[in-house]
């Protein structure tokens, strides 16, 4: 179902080659909170489940010696003549001692939300990339010429070569937010220590509509995300949960957004 009102779509090369009907689901209205909530619950279904070893840090033959001698009167470790010897061990605060309160592996991490509550979620996620307030807001840089949505032929899923694509974004007047994205910022403490010492932003995602799709197979550009049509989330279209990412739809994916069921279906339904 289309929402009757046409966009432009550019070629590869930058220029306008035809229009087409927006799918229904533009039409959603903009819920910033449904779509926060849809992206908390989404991020912890890839939360892995991490636990300790209950007894770690109390497989020591400890006891308190009380009170009495001036000292504190805590578990020591038993015997003499070697240095772990009279240390304070079995209890928490302590060298070698166990932790206060250690993740246990059974906490519940997985988040349940309401399939309808999600639906709604992603179609706003999908309507806020036709917003360019939201897209700037966001911090992406667009020409002045860009007009949201951003449809593009079908072409650019043949695309093969990471500097052909970059060549075809450059064209539809993105190539200032490439530059934003590819600029790498030094981060400090303890990534940095673990191997991240630097993070790059986040540029424009590419839907497209086959799953074969050339583009796909693309990873070389700092920032750019390719994805189908069908596997599309709110994580991908709002990272950290902030609307909303800049965001490029092939021909192909219009049509098949129009098989999306938006909550707006039900209120035309109702009006009819």
């Amino acid at each position: 179902m289309t929402s009757g009102v046409t966009a432009t779509v550019i070629g590869t090369d930058g220029k306008a080659s035809g229009n087409v009907e927006l799918p229904i689901v533009f039409d959603t209205p903009y819920r910033p909170e449904v779509i926060q909530k849809v992206y908390v619950n989404l991020l912890s279904h890839t939360y892995q489940r991490q636990g300790r070893y209950p007894a770690a840090g109390e497989n020591v033959s400890a006891e308190s010696k009380n009170t009495g001698l001036g000292i504190a009167r805590l578990a020591r470790a038993r015997g003499e003549g070697f240095p772990r010897a009279g240390q304070a061990a079995g209890v928490a605060g302590v060298r070698h001692g166990r932790v206060a309160h250690p993740p246990e592996s059974w906490k519940i991490t997985y988040k349940r939300i309401n399939q309808k509550e999600r639906q709604l979620g992603l179609c706003s996620a999908i309507a806020a990339t036709a917003r360019r307030d939201l897209v700037e807001g966001r911090g992406h840089k667009l020409g002045n010429d860009v007009k949201l949505p951003i449809i593009v032929s079908n072409d650019i899923e043949s695309i093969a070569k990471a500097k052909d694509l970059q060549k075809a974004l450059t064209a539809m007047g993105l190539g200032d937010d490439l530059a934003r994205a590819s600029v790498r910022k030094a981060r400090s403490g303890t990534g940095r220590r673990r191997g991240r010492p630097a993070r790059s932003g986040v540029s424009a995602l590419v839907v497209v509509g086959s799953d074969d799709a050339k583009v796909k197979a693309i990873k070389a550009i700092p920032g750019v995300t390719v994805k189908t049509a069908r596997e599309v989330s709110v994580l991908d279209l709002a990272p950290g949960s902030k609307p909303i990412r800049l965001t490029v739809y092939s021909q192909n994916a219009v049509e098949q957004l129009k098989q999306v069921r938006a909550p707006v279906h039900k209120i035309m339904e109702m009006v009819r």
